[in-house]
């Protein structure tokens, strides 16, 4: 790894109503040399995102304060919500972003999921490209069942305790799942009309699992009353976002839908922004300086006071 290397850490935290907890999370997570570069509430899935980044050491620190936090401030047992979750602070992966690899980004992963046990006492799953077993690489295989499921597997079935710490999950705070990747694209479609089986259908056809897209993982949802396809694109230079975008008003219409406004979760990088692209077009409000990665490194937010 380059002296000078730039990771990312992208955390996804099991809260997105109470706006003074996730402050007091994203507060915890300053660390010199960590930039600040994006955070966001979304009440519909009961859901934040934080993305920082930095040299690896220190996002490393940053990533575990963060989950520290989250794991004092959000109790599971009294949270629920549309997106699958598994801990208070449910995902944290590593990023390469310049000077550094995934593999090099999996290391760190497993360094940060033995500083999260040690200190906190909250166990972790390692996924992705920090999989420990091959049948943990996919997030979805780590988080099946949710919190409650999980908790309940891990009492009477061992294949599914953690690779650190447990055997039990915590209390309140369940587990982490702790891994490494390349960039991905988090993106929400809209639907016009509030049609939760014509969203489920468009998922379902489109994701990879279901023979769709190359790397696109998808659900069909209700948020805020609407219909919302929800998509993870995990290799957007093999399935730009143009195909993506396509692929889903070709679904739309066969389902006898179509599709409405679009959201951002997190940034993205430059290499797939176009201007141009209607996908782009379709998200109210986008702001390159704000979501492109490499310009939001260049003026990166304030972090909160505490």
């Amino acid at each position: 790894m380059k002296n000078d290397a730039i990771i990312e850490c992208v955390p996804n935290f099991s809260e997105g109503i109470n706006a003074g907890k996730v402050n007091q999370i994203v507060a915890a997570m300053q660390v010199p040399g960590v930039s600040l570069l994006d955070w966001s509430l979304d009440v519909a899935h009961n859901r934040s995102v934080v993305t920082i980044a930095g040299p690896p050491e220190a996002v490393v620190e940053s990533a575990v304060r963060g989950v520290g936090k989250a794991s004092e401030l959000i109790n599971l047992t009294l949270q629920n919500g549309v997106h699958p979750r598994i801990g208070s602070a449910d995902v944290i992966p590593f990023i390469p972003v310049s000077g550094a690899s995934v593999a090099e980004c999996a290391l760190l992963a497993r360094q940060a999921g033995l500083h999260i046990w040690h200190r906190y006492s909250v166990p972790v799953y390692f996924y992705g490209a920090a999989a420990a077993r091959p049948d943990r690489v996919q997030l979805e295989d780590v988080r099946r069942g949710q919190f409650e499921g999980l908790r309940d597997a891990v009492r009477r079935d061992a294949s599914r305790r953690p690779d650190i710490g447990g055997p039990e999950l915590h209390d309140t705070a369940g587990a982490s799942a702790v891994g490494a990747r390349n960039f991905l694209i988090a993106y929400n479609i809209h639907l016009k009309q509030p049609d939760i089986t014509a969203a489920r259908a468009i998922a379902r056809d489109i994701r990879a699992s279901n023979g769709g897209l190359h790397g696109v993982k998808a659900l069909g949802v209700l948020a805020n009353d609407r219909a919302q396809v929800t998509m993870n694109i995990t290799d957007y230079q093999s399935t730009p976002m143009t195909k993506v975008y396509a692929r889903a008003t070709e679904l739309a219409r066969r389902h006898g839908a179509e599709l409405d406004d679009s959201e951002l979760i997190g940034l993205i990088p430059q290499a797939a922004y176009d201007p141009e692209a209607e996908w782009i077009q379709r998200i109210p409000g986008f702001n390159p300086a704000l979501k492109v990665i490499e310009r939001r490194l260049e003026r990166p937010l304030e972090w909160i006071a505490d």
